[in-house]
């Protein structure tokens, strides 16, 4: 069985091209891992599926409230076992021994957004907003693709072109915080083949497992799936006022 690369600080996973700050950790997941989270994935009940235009998703432990709050529940073991604690056990120096979630409310992530991408669909750039804490880790699924990443300009509009890429291959962790979480927009192209990739374009390509199978400058998209681990701030316990809800 292959083991999964958990390094000992975020310091060695660390884009050095892209603003502060953002890890990439290739296999961070072992194959065994990921076909058993693909394979509770795709069994879970249709109505969990949400279709939107572009792709299709799942919200765990449930969706948010409409301001923007979480209502307390468990995640799912099969999605939270043995990604947090892996992601937990890394130090983001390592002079300390503090995690990425340390300084976040609840200490670890609790809400998990699992979204489908086929070959062609993607999402347009955006921000995650001010209901989460600001660290997001993404674990891929499946296939590889490319991350675009946009500044804002001065009056706080999004540039027109994406200024940093970011591959991220299947198995692998990425971790967003600081400038690049709060003044950086994210998005995925819409195409099947990714393009032009290699050192002088891709943030990321000395951090990637192999390199080897993109060194042709481009990539045929596969399904992929990513789960987005953060920690949602507002959490409410049910029975305190939601009426039957807590009966």
């Amino acid at each position: 069985m292959d083991q999964p690369t958990v390094p000992y600080s975020l310091e060695e996973a660390l884009i050095r091209s892209l603003p502060p700050s953002a890890y990439y950790i290739p296999n961070f997941i072992t194959a065994e891992e990921e076909a058993y989270l693909l394979n509770r994935i795709n069994t879970v009940p249709l109505p969990y599926w949400k279709h939107l235009s572009h792709r299709r998703l799942q919200t765990h432990p449930s969706a948010l409230t409409p301001n923007n709050t979480l209502l307390s529940s468990p995640l799912p073991a099969w999605l939270s076992d043995p990604i947090i604690p892996r992601l937990l056990s890394i130090s983001v120096i390592s002079s300390t021994n503090d995690n990425i979630f340390a300084t976040a409310p609840h200490a670890a992530p609790n809400h998990v957004l699992v979204n489908e991408y086929t070959p062609g669909q993607g999402i347009l750039p955006h921000e995650d907003g001010a209901a989460y804490h600001p660290v997001v880790a993404t674990v891929s699924l499946g296939s590889a693709l490319v991350l675009d990443i946009y500044t804002k300009d001065d009056d706080g509009t999004r540039g027109e072109q994406p200024r940093w890429h970011i591959l991220q291959e299947a198995r692998s962790l990425l971790i967003s915080t600081g400038e690049i979480y709060e003044n950086c927009l994210h998005g995925i192209k819409e195409v099947k083949v990714d393009e032009r990739l290699g050192a002088e374009r891709v943030a990321n390509w000395a951090l990637l497992a192999d390199r080897e199978s993109f060194e042709a400058g481009r990539w045929q998209r596969g399904t992929r799936v990513s789960l987005t681990f953060r920690d949602v701030i507002r959490v409410k316990k049910l029975g305190k006022g939601f009426g039957f809800l807590g009966k």
